[in-house]
C-alpha cells in the first residue's frame, strides 16, 4: 500500500500524525476497514517503517498522534518504546493513539507506559448498537455510553454509512459532546470494495 505516513494537522488541536504498520488487528473483521491490509507479521518491516517516520517528528505542536492498522498494543514493544523515548526527547506532552474495546482492561497500563498525557481513542463509530455491531461488525457491546466513558475520554465516530439517519448522527454527536473530552468525526470513504455502502 502506498500511504502517506507522516503529516501535520493544523486545525483545532494541531498535531503531527503518523500512520505506522502494525501486527494483525486482534479483531480484523470490521466490514468497513481496509487498514488491516496494511498490517504484517514481519516485525523487521514494522520497525523499519516506524524508524523512518518517527525520524520526521519535530515536536513542534507538543502533540503527536500515532495510528496503525489496529491498536497501539499491536505495535511491537520495541516500537512502543521508541515512541515513548521520542515523546520525551522532543518534549511532546500529549500523545493520541487508538485502541480497540477488547484491550480496555489494559487502557490504564497503556496510558502509564508512554509517560505523558495519553488519550486512547476508541473507534465507537456509532452508539447505535444495530449499526455498530450488525452492519459494521465491530463486536463492541456495552450497557450504556457511560461504560465507554468510564474506559476512555476519547472516541471516534463514523459518519456517512448506510442506515444512518440524521437522528442517529445527532444522537452520536450529542453523546460525544456530553460524555467525552475528545471526539474525532470521520467521514466514511470507501477505499476498496467492501460490504458497507458509503
Amino acid at each position: 500500500m502506498d500511504l502517506v505516513r507522516y503529516s501535520k494537522y493544523r486545525g483545532k488541536m494541531p498535531r503531527e500524525v503518523l500512520l505506522l504498520r502494525g501486527l494483525p488487528c486482534i479483531w480484523s473483521r470490521c466490514t468497513f476497514c481496509d487498514y488491516i491490509d496494511d498490517n504484517t507479521t514481519d516485525e523487521h518491516l514494522i520497525e523499519k517503517v516506524a524508524d523512518e517516520n518517527l525520524a520526521k517528528v519535530t515536536g513542534e505542536f507538543g502533540r503527536l498522534m500515532v495510528i496503525n492498522s489496529g491498536s497501539v498494543q499491536e505495535l511491537p514493544l520495541g516500537v512502543r518504546e521508541r515512541i515513548r523515548l521520542l515523546l520525551k526527547a522532543k518534549g511532546i506532552g500529549e500523545f493520541w493513539t487508538e485502541s480497540y474495546w477488547a484491550y480496555r482492561k489494559d487502557y490504564e497500563e497503556t496510558r502509564k507506559f508512554f509517560e505523558v498525557d495519553t488519550h486512547l481513542f476508541l473507534g465507537v463509530e456509532t452508539f447505535d448498537d444495530n449499526l455498530r455491531n450488525g452492519l459494521l461488525n465491530k463486536s463492541m457491546h456495552w450497557d450504556s455510553p457511560d461504560d465507554v466513558a468510564a474506559a476512555t475520554d476519547s472516541i471516534c465516530l463514523l459518519i456517512g454509512i448506510r442506515g444512518q439517519t440524521r437522528d442517529t448522527i445527532c444522537r452520536d454527536i450529542d453523546l460525544a459532546l456530553t460524555k467525552f473530552k475528545y471526539c474525532i468525526v470521520n467521514l466514511f470513504t470507501e477505499n476498496r470494495v467492501s460490504e458497507v455502502d458509503g
